[in-house]
């Protein structure tokens, strides 16, 4: 016989769903309203504003992002690569530094902190960062600069310190010790098993961070074949606003600014370039609540 549900826990149940539907359609409101004035003609969108049904239905914008559908893919190609590369191995080094940060036998782990931490403060800048990429590592029109820059966020290393803390016992790493286990066995064969929750919560951080980057590629790629997905979108907006505001009155000039779907442009431009984050999100957003309770619980 199952026990009566008492009314107090009915009520806060009742106003949790409440509250978490208003929040998700709040959510989901903006989205909609993107994608509807992707879909909506240009005229209609200057003229009555942006609407949730797409009136009249346009693919212009569309059309014209496609319209050099070998580049679109080519730059898909390459923020696919950047993404998984950059997440899998930002994962790995953030993990393992991690790891050897949390360990209380490590006689510089204080030391090596204050290294990381410090450079949270206080760093190069940007023109220091070019030419180490661009003289010292000849790195231009390479995709590792567009990895290297994100790899390791101190603020994730710290993130992955207190979850080893509080989920990998001292005495486990001895026990494994004990039964002739080397340090990098450890890490591989107990560690990383234990922190999947921490690896998909950050490493969803590490996709999302890698695949919106577009300032990396504006700073060390020309080669267009090289361009990533969301530095090609970019550039395409940089170009329709030149061709909206400049004053040349030529013929060549007018006709591309007629023809040009600015509005729906912007928008039909985020819905190619989030598309993969959100089929990636469903898949990952399990770990989510045991991931960002890091370190919550204390003793």
């Amino acid at each position: 016989m199952k026990p009566a549900v008492k009314s107090d826990e009915l009520l806060f149940s009742i106003g949790s769903y409440f509250i978490v539907s208003v929040f998700t359609i709040l959510s989901v409101i903006p989205f909609l309203l993107v994608l509807s004035g992707s879909l909506t003609d240009e005229g209609a969108i200057i003229s009555n504003g942006y609407g949730f049904l797409p009136v009249p239905f346009s693919l212009d914008a569309y059309s014209y992002i496609l319209s050099d559908f070998s580049q679109i893919l080519r730059s898909y190609g390459v923020s696919i690569v950047v993404t998984l590369t950059g997440t899998a191995a930002g994962l790995y080094f953030c993990t393992m530094t991690a790891f050897v940060l949390s360990r209380q036998d490590f006689r510089y782990r204080n030391r090596f902190s204050f290294f990381f931490y410090f450079t949270t403060l206080f760093n190069g800048g940007l023109v220091s960062t070019y030419i180490l990429f661009v003289q010292y590592l000849k790195l231009k029109n390479n995709l590792l600069s567009l990895i290297l820059p994100g790899l390791l966020p101190v603020f994730y290393i710290l993130i992955m310190r207190s979850f080893i803390r509080s989920m990998i016992p001292a005495s486990l790493i001895e026990a494994a010790k004990i039964d002739g286990a080397g340090e990098f066995r450890i890490f591989m064969g107990i560690v990383l098993p234990l922190v999947k929750p921490a690896l998909a919560c950050i490493g969803l951080f590490y996709a999302i961070g890698y695949w919106n980057d577009w300032y990396n590629a504006m700073l060390y790629i020309t080669d267009i074949k090289k361009y990533s997905l969301q530095y090609l979108l970019t550039s395409v907006i940089n170009k329709a606003d030149f061709l909206t505001k400049s004053s040349m009155s030529s013929a060549t000039v007018a006709e591309a600014r007629e023809s040009l779907p600015s509005e729906s442009l912007k928008l039909a431009m985020t819905i190619v370039s989030i598309g993969p984050i959100v089929f990636v999100y469903p898949f990952v957003q399990k770990y989510f609540v045991t991931g960002l309770t890091i370190g919550a619980v204390k003793g």
